[in-house]
């Protein structure tokens, strides 16, 4: 049963698996790589070159279906004879990144299974998906994946002692943008509450928008949160350090200034190897932190 309270059967464990890249790249972890046969979300950089939320996913030995938001070719992924679409779900009953214009011909095409990364801790999709895996002929009890679980728990411990060490820095998720500053929301995106539960002080927007994901700042307001260490949203769709240097609200913030700013993926990959680095950079970020005010 997938986390849209639907249960999936087959009559035999599906071997022609489409799935959101980052997906993909979790399932990828766990051995499955020869039965990843096409991917949609962004895959390849312009030049070529994978995009990170790819991880160790081989991007040509499969068929990609999209590599922005909102594009999917059904006619291709008709063609790879799929016997599974696996993605993330955000929102009750939505398919991430399955253009809600064509979800309808999408899903009849194939069972589809969709798991859930928002308001519940990262731990949880990361549990889900090894399941998942394990389902699909996955192997959890290989080396590569238990020495990715034990790396990720000793990266966990690492995150509290480090705020143990260093405590009362304060961090701040956001995504730049041309007009706006979002500031994440620890009580909805799963990685910060994760964050959150291992004892970071996270801000907590007091405005999140709709679906509570963020608080939409514009650039004259982007000090309305005191923060020690911003968590950047490092993805190719949101502004890069380099290209915030015109906002000069943005370059008056401590945190900034202080070049305390470390890369932050919004849509972390969902497997203990995934994860590991992500809190291993946390860890770091907060032990080196100067508490700015």
């Amino acid at each position: 049963m997938d986390d849209r309270k639907e249960t999936v059967t087959a009559a035999a464990v599906p071997s022609r698996i489409v799935a959101f890249t980052g997906t993909a790249a979790a399932l990828v972890d766990y051995g499955l790589q020869d039965k990843i046969v096409g991917v949609f979300g962004e895959t390849k950089r312009a030049d070529g070159s994978p995009e990170p939320q790819a991880g160790d996913l081989d991007v040509n030995k499969v068929t990609i279906l999209g590599n922005v938001w909102g594009e999917f070719n059904i006619e291709k992924y008709a063609a790879l004879r799929p016997d599974l679409l696996v993605t993330h779900m955000y929102d009750p009953g939505a398919l991430w990144y399955v253009p809600d214009e064509s979800k309808d011909k999408i899903v009849k095409l194939a069972p589809t299974v969709a798991v859930s990364v928002a308001r519940v801790p990262m731990t949880e999709p990361i549990e889900r998906y090894a399941a998942l895996a394990e389902s699909l002929g996955a192997d959890l009890g290989a080396p590569k994946v238990t020495e990715a679980k034990a790396r990720f728990e000793a990266a966990a411990e690492s995150v509290r002692k480090a705020v143990a060490d260093n405590p009362g820095i304060k961090v701040l998720a956001a995504s730049g943008s041309p007009d706006v500053l979002y500031v994440s929301n620890p009580e909805v995106n799963t990685d910060l509450m994760y964050f959150a539960q291992l004892g970071v002080e996270i801000v907590k927007p007091d405005k999140p928008g709709d679906g509570g994901y963020y608080e939409n700042l514009s650039w004259e307001n982007a000090d309305k949160y005191d923060a020690d260490l911003i968590l950047l949203d490092n993805r190719s769709t949101a502004l890069q350090p380099k290209d915030l240097t015109s906002k000069p609200s943005w370059a008056k913030l401590p945190a900034v200034k202080a070049g305390q700013i470390i890369g932050w993926d919004p849509v972390p990959r969902f497997s203990y190897a995934g994860a590991a680095p992500i809190l291993e950079g946390l860890a770091t970020a907060i032990r080196n932190a100067e508490k700015l005010g």
